[in-house]
């Protein structure tokens, strides 16, 4: 959460419409000239992209091992749900 909010403080804590996917989640970049505080030249890092998955609790039955099951579509995360989480946060 201190890096998301470190990134966000450099994008001004504004993000567009077209960040947010439909599953709810939502990615932004920054170039090197933002993030002067973490850039070091011999790393040769000129921008960072950053992408948050938001999902609910009891998401993992999708993807566990044993007796996976379909999450269902009220229980997934909508674009709607995603930028309210960004707001609230």
């Amino acid at each position: 959460m201190q890096l998301l909010e470190s990134v966000l403080k450099v994008k001004e804590y504004e993000l567009l419409r077209l960040n947010f996917s439909e599953t709810g989640c939502f990615g932004l970049g920054i170039n090197k000239f933002c993030f002067n505080v973490w850039y070091d030249p011999s790393t040769d890092i000129y921008s960072m992209d950053f992408y948050v998955v938001l999902e609910r609790a009891g998401y993992r039955v999708a993807h566990r091992r044993r007796c996976k099951s379909r999450v269902g579509i009220q229980h997934r995360v909508t674009k709607e749900d995603a930028m309210k989480w960004f707001q609230v946060k």
